[in-house]
């Protein structure tokens, strides 16, 4: 048995902060951001939401997706192990800008979602986040310990952002995705799933905050170009060993952490595979760290663009400095 995807969801904020919105604040512009990182817009958290319910606010919006497109398919028979809501048991967040130190955003989802009989937990691995959070389900579903699991990677980096530094300031975006998981004794599936960091490299991207308040928050410090070179190098070493298990088939896309659309460039050159498969919606969102697979699955599923049986590579690259793949079968 092993993990597939029955069903995804997203959630992004209302709010939307273009980068002519950006050039009123700070020394930048729209062309300047564009050439060196893809990103024309992002979703921001506004105060319309309260700062103890970001991430669960955005997390429960994108379960409830989620969760209702697994339900529907159920209904169809379309889901094999999953029949409702009340058969997950395992709920694993990835965030590093949680709500609360504890208790942990996956206890407070079980609750809304009234999923009674889950186990739950979180995991802080920021844009690496989904993969370990995804690869740590699949552990538990091919141990045979849990069947159906609901996975989310939800960030606020604009928590953290120092808005007088148009270095990092420009980056980022809040959002939110999630997956219902199920067993699967058949083809699809996660085939294999990589997990690898590089701690001498930890203080290349780094924040000290514990909780989010004014009095305390601690802005994030990075430094990029460290940050780039290694994500591209690693990225194409990590994505190369785990298709050493797709055994000859063609690989549909290749879905990274949206972080940089010269990093998503620079992977495709170096892995000699056309641009075609490396979908992006960076220029929209922004880089939404754990967040930004889960969206960008979510809505390649949406429009039609994966359907069940093809062959996807997703990876992740961030602050640890971390790095994954995840080598699955639609």
């Amino acid at each position: 048995m092993k993990a597939e995807i029955i069903s995804l969801g997203a959630s992004v904020p209302e709010k939307t902060v273009t980068n002519d919105d950006l050039s009123k604040i700070m020394d930048t512009n729209d062309e300047w951001i564009r050439t060196r990182t893809g990103i024309r817009e992002r979703h921001i958290s506004g105060e319309d939401i309260p700062d103890e319910e970001k991430i669960f606010s955005l997390s429960l919006d994108a379960c409830e997706k989620a969760l209702k497109r697994a339900e529907e398919m159920a209904e169809a028979g379309a889901a094999r192990s999953f029949k409702g809501r009340e058969d997950i048991e395992l709920v694993i967040v990835a965030t590093s800008t949680p709500d609360f130190s504890f208790p942990a955003t996956a206890c407070r989802l079980q609750e809304a979602l009234g999923l009674k009989a889950a186990a739950a937990f979180d995991i802080s691995l920021a844009c690496t986040g989904f993969i370990a959070a995804l690869g740590t389900a699949d552990a538990y579903i091919r141990a045979g310990i849990y069947k159906n699991a609901l996975v989310v990677g939800a960030d606020a980096l604009s928590r953290l952002t120092d808005w007088g530094d148009r270095g990092t300031a420009v980056l980022f975006g809040d959002g939110a995705g999630a997956a219902v998981l199920g067993a699967s004794d058949g083809d699809s599936g996660v085939i294999t799933s990589i997990l690898h960091s590089a701690g001498s490299g930890a203080g290349a991207l780094y924040s000290k905050a514990m909780y989010f308040n004014e009095a305390e928050k601690a802005a994030m410090a990075m430094d990029g170009k460290r940050v780039y070179d290694f994500a591209v190098r690693k990225t194409p070493e990590v994505i190369r060993e785990a298709l050493e298990a797709a055994e000859g088939q063609e690989v549909k896309f290749f879905v990274l952490h949206q972080a940089n659309i010269r990093i998503i460039e620079a992977v495709a050159k170096r892995l000699k595979e056309p641009m075609e498969k490396f979908p992006h919606n960076i220029e929209r969102y922004g880089n939404t760290s754990a967040a930004s697979i889960p969206i960008l699955l979510d809505e390649l599923s949406r429009e039609g663009k994966i359907e069940k049986g093809d062959l996807l590579c997703l990876s992740g690259f961030g602050a640890g400095l971390a790095y994954g793949a995840i080598l699955l079968k639609y």
